[in-house]
């Protein structure tokens, strides 16, 4: 097989203060402002992601040379654990856990997370570039592609590496979107059982429709141990078609709620704030 470097940055002194954890695919996204003929030149719809295929690699290039984009350092789950990391202030009291390439866009991506006070700690590919997603924005909404490259090449040896393992039992709650299904369900399950073992939350994101059309079965190893269930109208409709009980969100929302818990019980209240 070939190499990898499996070994996260050097971890800072506060990752004993990590109350947060994501887990999920950093990418560097490529936003731009477009017109309706570039979503339909790519096959890409508004309030909605992809998977990039072969057809979508020319798009990147293509985007730069022809409107002014914007790079910013990206991935669903990565966002959401900066914006978390800005709520709670103290640096440190939040840690993301990717693969990035051994290259330019990781280490930005790594200087933008740790910026922010975020324990970025990344795998990194030797020999696979750094993911990026294209944002289509158009009125408001956005259309995402995602070429995951490094992204998809997480491996459940690195969760299993002593720092990984340090900043997972310090954390009290574990955050993943639901496109890191499409990458390492193992490590998810993992971390599952180690949340319901310990008694902390586990909050998944469906993250996108196709997740739950073409990865149902992922997804379900994984809501055993789910604490806390996110997705918009859409996302949960979808989720209630590939389970059978329809499409009526109040129906979906409850049978959701009801499935079974490998913990057995709701989780413990968060403790109060020092």
């Amino acid at each position: 097989s070939r190499p990898r470097d499996l070994s996260p940055p050097r971890a800072p002194k506060t990752m004993a203060d990590t109350k947060l954890i994501g887990f999920g695919n950093p990418l560097l996204d490529i936003s731009a402002v477009v017109e309706q003929d570039v979503l339909d030149k790519w096959g890409a719809k508004l309030n909605d992601a992809i998977l990039a295929e072969d057809k979508h690699k020319p798009m990147y290039a293509e985007l730069a040379e022809s409107h002014p984009v914007e790079y910013i350092a990206g991935g669903a789950t990565q966002n959401s654990i900066r914006v978390a990391q800005w709520v709670m202030g103290k640096p440190g009291s939040t840690a993301f856990v990717g693969c990035v390439g051994k290259d330019q866009f990781g280490d930005k991506l790594e200087q933008a997370a740790r910026g922010d006070g975020v324990n970025a700690a990344y795998m990194k590919h030797p020999e696979t570039p750094t993911g990026t997603c294209a944002v289509l924005v158009k009125g408001g909404e956005r259309s995402l592609v995602a070429n995951l490259s490094a992204a998809n090449c997480y491996e459940i040896s690195h969760y299993e590496t002593a720092e990984i393992q340090e900043l997972v039992t310090a954390a009290n709650i574990v955050y993943c979107a639901g496109f890191f299904l499409t990458v390492s369900p193992p490590t998810m399950i993992a971390l599952g059982k180690h949340v319901a073992e310990k008694h902390k939350t586990f909050c998944l994101n469906l993250s996108a429709p196709f997740i739950c059309q073409f990865f149902k079965d992922p997804l379900l190893s994984v809501m055993p141990y789910v604490d806390f269930l996110f997705g918009n109208e859409s996302e949960a409709a979808e989720f209630g078609k590939a389970m059978g009980w329809g499409e009526e969100l109040d129906v979906v929302a409850l049978k959701a709620a009801a499935m079974p818990k490998e913990s057995g019980s709701p989780p413990p209240p968060p403790p109060p704030p020092p």
